[in-house]
């Protein structure tokens, strides 16, 4: 089979053959955004693809421009009815992408191949809008090498070159253009916002939720991506401690977990009140790198007495602990922060002080988790007024009263706390945060849900702490006199696993992967661990390169307050260097060519001044002849030179050295030129 795929290739004419070839390539362009462009833009540019193909290897004629203009006029009304626009970032792309399917109907001359080219590389440029990852930056080299492979075959029109020959010099131009590339990227100044690829904020992306409404968080738990790294700079601290603060939540309808101003969103945490917060012992500096989020929210360690720092960043908290930004996190991020472990919150003051918020339930939600509470006050020791026994006996009647930590805890009603407590007694840590939480407002105990991640995994590879969207977590805060606010995780009297050593819930696994876990059980770990080792290096070095790192680097070549400026300095010094270096290499490389040659060409060039033009291939008997028939004896002495320097290079014994023969045409009398 496959030597009747090659025998049916080799034979195919040139044109054919060049033009599958292009039509592959830019199939692999399109290819990795097949998910993201509308279907029918998938559907019509494979298409059109195939018909070219189909035409090309039949030799057939291509259609006509009606054909091409109806089919331009179709793709500007279906973009328009996908996308409600012609601009944007989506729409744009969707047209583009048609569009290079659409050219291809019209390959009839090299000028339309070097459009369809310039077109191919605008369209690998347009992938990087979506993604910036690895694997996406790989295809896209692969993309660029067969691009410039058909750039270069379309400047070899004579014959018929093999296309591993063109293939070839598009490689080694590649290379030598690999450097230069290297210094741009190096020394290139970044000047936000024009330096990067622009984010789309209306598009949402996976993340923690400024709500949670039952079974939110449980779907979140099924996803494996990576939400964030964490770099610490010393020891990780215990796994009862890993606890990174996202949105708060502390408005309660019966249904759904808000944030205090539901109207103002994630942004809440900068409008409220500054809180008093106390670090106890010494504080814990780490590095987080936070994927895309399209939120504000900066995840930090609970709790940061101080702002995330990060070039260009601006970081806000308020009232509830939480940090967030003053715009999306559209790209990946990267920013410094420092927390303690233990801490201290509001601990002055009485909890009548508290916004009434924290205490508030909807009227006729739970009445049997209300009545619970009312039994628990009556029966505490110390009655109502001690709340911390109360707090106690909730976590001991989790701990003791057969509840289950489960994935599927299945759909719940109305009333989510009274199932959780008395009929399902199962659920995953939202549903437990927050029958806790409404069991302790029950109990005029100041409460509230957090929503985070807890715990996480170290990559022995390149040493960051990993935490994943599976580490999705939520707990509650419970105010108490003398104490303030306090974290009480009630997940972990139900599933101590979860948050003391560090084991999440997993979705299923499949065939494959169940299989290799039978031959060998941390094989597959170990390879994600490698495969995310490599992926956070491309992010670290290549994504996360800003202006600051530049500076770094200026800074260790010896720059004491570099600037954009010296950047732009040393960029320039580079460049003319190299260019000095070209042309150094230049001159040497010419000075590489046979001396000899060199010599007959300069009397060429000096008999084509005196009106005796002759071809590059002209020997020094045809040039003395040449002479000696434009001006007689008078031209004699430089027709016996040239004889001279023929014999210097083909007679048995030179009669003369070349030095000794450029010497002689240097004092040589030349006929008159005219």
């Amino acid at each position: 089979m496959r030597r009747r795929w090659l025998s049916a290739a080799a034979s195919l004419p040139r044109e054919a053959r060049d033009t599958l070839f292009l039509l592959a390539v830019i199939a692999w362009l399109i290819l990795p955004q097949a998910a993201r462009l509308p279907g029918w833009c998938v559907a019509l540019a494979a298409a059109i693809l195939a018909w070219r193909g189909v035409l090309a290897v039949r030799g057939a004629p291509l259609p006509r421009p009606a054909w091409v203009l109806g089919l331009l006029a179709a793709t500007v009304a279906a973009t328009w009815l996908s996308h409600r626009t012609l601009l944007g970032r989506d729409a744009g792309v969707t047209l583009i992408v048609v569009l290079l399917a659409l050219k291809t109907l019209e390959l009839r001359a090299r000028r339309d191949a070097f459009v369809v080219f310039f077109l191919g590389f605008f369209t690998l440029l347009t992938n990087f809008f979506f993604s910036q990852s690895l694997p996406i930056a790989a295809a896209m080299l692969v993309g660029l090498l067969g691009l410039l492979t058909a750039l270069v075959n379309a400047h070899m029109p004579a014959g018929r070159p093999p296309l591993a020959q063109a293939a070839r010099t598009a490689g080694t131009l590649a290379l030598l253009g690999a450097p230069l590339m290297a210094v741009l990227f190096l020394l290139f100044p970044r000047f936000a916002p024009l330096w990067g690829i622009p984010s789309d904020g209306m598009t949402g992306r996976t993340g923690l939720s400024s709500t949670l409404r039952v079974g939110n968080v449980a779907q979140l738990a099924l996803e494996e991506g990576i939400a964030m790294r964490v770099k610490f700079e010393g020891p990780v601290p215990a796994a009862r401690d890993l606890y990174f603060r996202g949105p708060v939540l502390s408005s309660f309808d019966g249904r759904e977990w808000k944030p205090l101003l539901p109207r103002l969103g994630a942004y809440v945490a900068a409008l409220l009140p500054p809180v008093a917060l106390q670090g106890l012992g010494e504080p814990v500096r780490y590095t987080v790198t936070l994927e895309p989020s399209n939120r504000p929210w900066l995840l930090v360690l609970d709790a940061a007495t101080r702002a995330p720092t990060a070039p260009g960043l601006e970081a806000v908290s308020g009232g509830e602990l939480q940090w967030v930004s003053t715009r999306p996190v559209t790209d990946l991020l990267r920013y410094q922060a420092e927390s303690h472990v233990e801490w201290r919150a509001n601990v002055q003051g009485r909890s009548a002080l508290l916004p009434p918020h924290y205490r508030e339930l909807p009227p006729a939600y739970n009445p049997r988790t209300l009545q619970m509470a009312a039994d628990m006050m009556r029966a505490a020791p110390g009655g109502a007024a001690d709340k911390p026994a109360l707090v106690q006996a909730a976590l001991e009647r989790l701990r003791t009263g057969g509840y289950v930590y489960t994935l599927e805890p299945g759909v719940y009603g109305e009333h989510t706390a009274d199932e959780f407590w008395f009929d399902r007694k199962q659920g995953f840590c939202e549903h437990i945060a927050s029958a806790f939480a409404v069991l302790m407002r029950a109990m005029d105990i100041p409460a509230r849900v957090v929503t985070g991640y807890q715990g996480g995994e170290l990559n022995a590879v390149d040493g960051y702490w990993v935490l994943r969207h599976s580490d999705a977590h939520a707990w509650t805060e419970v105010w108490l006199a003398g104490r303030g606010w306090v974290r009480v995780d009630p997940t972990s009297m139900v599933a101590p696993s979860r948050t003391g050593s560090r084991q999440r819930l997993s979705a299923p696994q499949g065939a494959f992967a169940t299989a290799v876990a039978t031959v060998d059980p941390n094989l597959l770990a170990e390879l994600r661990q490698a495969w995310d080792a490599v992926n956070n290096g491309w992010n670290q070095w290549v994504l996360n390169y800003t202006q600051s790192k530049q500076l770094d680097l200026l800074r260790r070549l010896g720059f004491r307050s570099p600037g954009w400026e010296d950047l732009s300095y040393v960029l320039i010094g580079i460049v003319v260097a190299v260019a000095l270096a070209g042309a150094a290499w230049a001159r040497w490389e010419r000075s590489r060519q046979d001396p000899w040659l060199r010599l007959l060409a300069r009397v060429r060039a000096r008999l084509a001044q005196a009106g005796v033009p002759l071809p590059p291939a002209a020997g020094p008997r045809q040039m003395a002849a040449a002479v000696t028939n434009r001006f007689g004896e008078q031209g004699r002495p430089l027709a016996d030179w040239l004889l001279r320097l023929e014999a210097q290079r083909y007679a048995a014994s030179a009669p003369a050295p070349l030095p000794a023969l450029q010497r002689e045409l240097n004092r040589l009398p030349w006929p008159a030129l005219r």
